[in-house]
């Protein structure tokens, strides 16, 4: 089974009910991230900036204070916060280690980290460890629905109702329409804004398919026209009124399931696996990524 193609992958999204539970119950870690009515900035590179999204959308839509996301690379400097929470699985991506060598002393940044021997550790004015959701598969899964379920418990919500909707995911059937569909587009609204980005992502990365993502209510504004038959229109949580007939009046397939939508992340985990794998792919080592972009000096 471990030579198996997308073996990694599979073993680590299978595991992500049990990783939630733990992250959901690391109250002390939780209490080392900034405090409500702080104005922070949440930053990370690629899976991680989608998290930083969702995060910085719950985190400020539940009361919490002023709450940006930002792509590492373009951190706004100028601009002040309270805190930064750096998002990063490996803590070795160049991005975010420059962001911290610069700020550091001026404004605390609480690293949010897989592995507990990067050098972001040293760098970091706090760090939360999730050793057991790091992964040997480029393609991350577990590592990042973990991190937005820590923050997720941290800002006082219940992770049960998703942990048991991942486990239902993980027992039930495949969607043999869903794997071998010619297009995708993902569609979110809020904090699930941030999921379709990382839905679009994880199916490029690990099959090579053509994907995009936008917010719900953008869609239609010109991308619905992408809608055909044979393709996928994804919505994560709840959709506007209407868009569901207009979709399928198109003859694409309109996807919504009436669960957490970060367990409907994991149903979408289970199909890029899937079609990776169809397709003769490993999404453990897929073309032109690694495990962590560190850029030459």
């Amino acid at each position: 089974m471990t030579n198996a193609a997308g073996a990694h992958m599979r073993a680590e999204l299978i595991s992500q009910p049990d990783t939630w539970t733990r992250a959901a119950a690391m109250r002390a870690e939780q209490a080392l991230l900034p405090a409500s009515g702080a104005r922070i900035a949440v930053v990370g590179c690629g899976t991680s900036w989608f998290m930083a999204q969702s995060y910085a959308a719950l985190r400020e839509s539940a009361g919490h204070g002023e709450t940006d996301a930002f792509t590492a690379s373009e951190f706004p400097f100028g601009r002040d916060y309270d805190a930064i929470v750096a998002l990063t699985r490996s803590g070795t991506t160049t991005e975010v280690l420059e962001l911290t060598e610069r700020v550091k002393g001026r404004t605390p940044v609480v690293a949010v980290l897989g592995d507990e021997s990067s050098p972001l550790v040293d760098l970091a004015d706090a760090v939360i460890a999730l050793p057991f959701a790091d992964e040997t598969s480029v393609v991350q899964t577990r590592f990042a629905t973990t991190a937005l379920a820590l923050f997720r418990a941290s800002l006082g919500e219940s992770l049960d109702g998703a942990v048991a909707d991942a486990q239902a995911v993980l027992d039930g059937e495949d969607d043999a329409e869903l794997r071998d569909a010619e297009q995708y587009s993902f569609l979110g609204m809020g904090w699930t804004f941030g999921l379709a980005h990382e839905a679009a992502l994880k199916m490029r990365e690990s099959s090579q398919s053509w994907t995009e993502s936008y917010s719900s209510m953008e869609y239609r504004h010109g991308p619905i026209a992408i809608a055909a038959p044979g393709r996928i229109t994804w919505q994560f949580g709840a959709a506007p009124e209407g868009l569901q007939a207009q979709v399928e009046a198109t003859g694409a397939r309109f996807v919504q399931h009436p669960i957490d939508p970060l367990a409907d992340l994991v149903r979408l985990h289970r199909v890029a696996l899937d079609r990776a794998v169809a397709k003769g792919l490993d999404p453990d080592q897929p073309r032109n990524l690694t495990r962590s972009v560190i850029l030459a000096g």
